[in-house]
């Protein structure tokens, strides 16, 4: 499938043009660097002691420097959520630009991991050089204490040596406990593991105070290789003179060496200062727990939760972050709002599948008797609820939805939540949005999963309806399984059943649709679910199939 430009540039430009000037920092940065210990007067020594090992670890550590600042920016939830809600960032392109900030975090953190290993390969190299390569003329530039000391214990008995291995066992922690497979089927290790971030950055400030590597003071009064009253081998001297560009002059006096001022808390300091300020602003905004009013038990091990928290807003499309100490006090679960506070209505309310140990303890609080129920009905008890904290809410892409005249929002199973809130907001009123055209694809394993909007989307239906505008919403409901035949047999669902089809979407048919009613239009596509409906979608995007029309395609995803 061939692509199109003007689709790459609407989908794609933006993020290869900052992950390409990314990628030019990080190179500048390393030539830079390299070049200074290459080249530099002041590393003349050195340089000659441990060779390549020390412009390569010193040109990996400013890479390392400048990733360990960015990687903690795209964490900054609040201050990106208060930029995409503002006037600062007006340009639609900015703030989807913003909605990449996962991606960023994750090269900035795969960068880090490479160049650490880079890092780490050049001073093993450089330990072994500072044993067999240890200078009588220079005792200041040793690390080790005599030639030939076996270089692990080099590292085991110094500073950089011991903080070094412990940066090296925390970061391969983080970095194995961030893989997919992990996040997936045990997300607690994930959390706690990520959490050690603050002990590796506690560990960097002692690891740069180190001072094994020193450079030349007195470079003027000790040109790099000039002759020494002293030395006793003045041909041997006289052809690192010129080599060095000492030209044969004397010294004046005998070189003087210090170490080299830690540069990584410049780099660091401002980030992480903004980090802690900002956790320190939502510790203080969350702090107090919410009001449970209404527990729902909903088909397929869905749960509903409606909550009231004072002076709490938000938009749709946004998510919220829910800690319950009485399950965990350290862990965080992102959840998609369902439903936001209005005028009407102070409260707020999210839908959670129960899979994975955390949820399945906090369903157990929430409703300790596990009957299944046949129908969606309120389970109001009088009793007390489990503690909840509620952290946000927090942008997300789906909060673009509105911002187009013509949207295509396609979920998968419970990727529906972010555009139920959607649904909500349009039924409280449609025309004071720019949006004048919605498609709606709800793709779900089984029937029993429509169930849980299905009085939503119904109201929705006839709502339109009264309206004089029935093609305001394009619905389109499928089952994927198709083992026995399945339908949605209540009356008072009957609208959604003659939407309700068989098997899986035909995209390609379903963009020509769009495309022929939609031509020289933008047309927004918002995707949550699995990853194969994503990448088609993503794909389709792309394609030159659809010249005329732009669709720009805008992916879920939780920070």
């Amino acid at each position: 499938m061939s692509l199109s430009v003007r689709s790459w540039l609407a989908n794609e430009g933006g993020k290869h043009f900052v992950l390409f000037l990314w990628l030019v920092a990080n190179t500048w940065l390393f030539m830079r660097t390299f070049l200074l210990y290459y080249c530099g007067q002041q590393y003349h020594y050195l340089h000659k002691m441990l060779g390549l090992g020390l412009c390569i670890s010193r040109a990996s550590a400013s890479v390392l420097n400048l990733n360990c600042c960015l990687v903690l920016l795209p964490m900054c939830r609040s201050l990106l959520t208060y930029l995409r809600g503002t006037h600062t960032v007006t340009s639609r392109k900015a703030r989807r630009l913003l909605d990449k900030s996962k991606t960023f975090h994750v090269s900035c953190g795969v960068a880090i991991c490479v160049f650490s290993v880079v890092h780490v390969s050049a001073h093993l190299a450089n330990m072994v050089n500072f044993s067999f390569g240890y200078s009588e003329d220079f005792p200041a530039l040793n690390v080790a204490r005599y030639r030939g000391e076996d270089p692990r214990l080099i590292i085991m008995t110094t500073v950089p040596g011991i903080t070094g291995v412990l940066l090296v066992l925390i970061l391969f922690l983080m970095f194995t406990a961030s893989s997919y497979c992990i996040r997936v089927s045990n997300y607690e290790i994930f959390w706690y593991t990520h959490n050690l971030f603050i002990v590796f950055y506690i560990v960097l400030m002692v690891h740069i105070c180190g001072g094994a590597l020193k450079y030349q003071t007195n470079i003027e009064a000790h040109p790099p290789g000039c002759l020494r009253t002293n030395e006793t081998r003045l041909e041997l001297m006289g052809e690192e003179s010129e080599q060095a560009g000492g030209d044969g002059r004397s010294c004046k006096e005998d070189a003087h060496f210090q170490p080299n001022s830690p540069e990584t808390w410049l780099w660091v300091s401002g980030p992480l200062c903004l980090y802690c300020a900002e956790r320190l602003y939502r510790y203080i905004r969350s702090n107090s727990p919410v009001t449970i009013v209404t527990v729902v038990r909903h088909p397929c091990d869905v749960i509903e939760l409606q909550m009231l928290k004072k002076d709490f807003k938000a938009h749709p499309g946004q998510y919220i972050v829910l800690n319950c100490p009485g399950v965990s006090s350290f862990e965080n679960h992102p959840f998609t709002l369902t439903g936001c506070p209005t005028e009407k209505k102070e409260t707020f309310r999210i839908h959670l599948r129960v899979v994975g140990d955390w949820t399945e303890r906090l369903a157990e609080l929430l409703l300790p008797d596990p009957r299944t129920q046949s129908e969606i009905l309120p389970m109001v008890q009088q009793r007390r609820y489990p503690k909840l904290y509620v952290d946000g809410p927090f942008g997300s892409p789906s909060e673009e939805v509105f911002n187009y005249e013509v949207s295509l929002c396609v979920a998968g199973g419970i990727g529906v939540t972010p555009f139920a809130c959607v649904l909500h907001t349009l039924l409280d009123g449609w025309r004071r949005f720019r949006l004048r055209r919605l498609y709606f694809v709800w793709v779900c394993r089984d029937l029993q999963s429509f169930y849980w909007f299905a009085d939503l989307l119904c109201a929705l239906h006839h709502k339109l309806w009264q309206e004089n505008i029935p093609d305001y919403l394009n619905l389109q409901l499928y089952i994927s399984q198709t083992d026995g035949l399945q339908t949605i047999s209540e009356q008072r669902y009957s609208p959604l059943s003659s939407r309700l089809l068989i098997g899986r979407p035909r995209w390609k048919l379903l963009f020509e649709e769009i495309k022929k009613t939609n031509k020289r239009k933008r047309v927004g596509v918002f995707c949550c679910g699995p990853k194969g409906i994503s990448r088609t979608l993503h794909r389709l995007c792309n394609s030159d199939r659809y010249s005329g029309t732009t669709f720009e395609f805008n992916k879920e995803s939780f920070s």
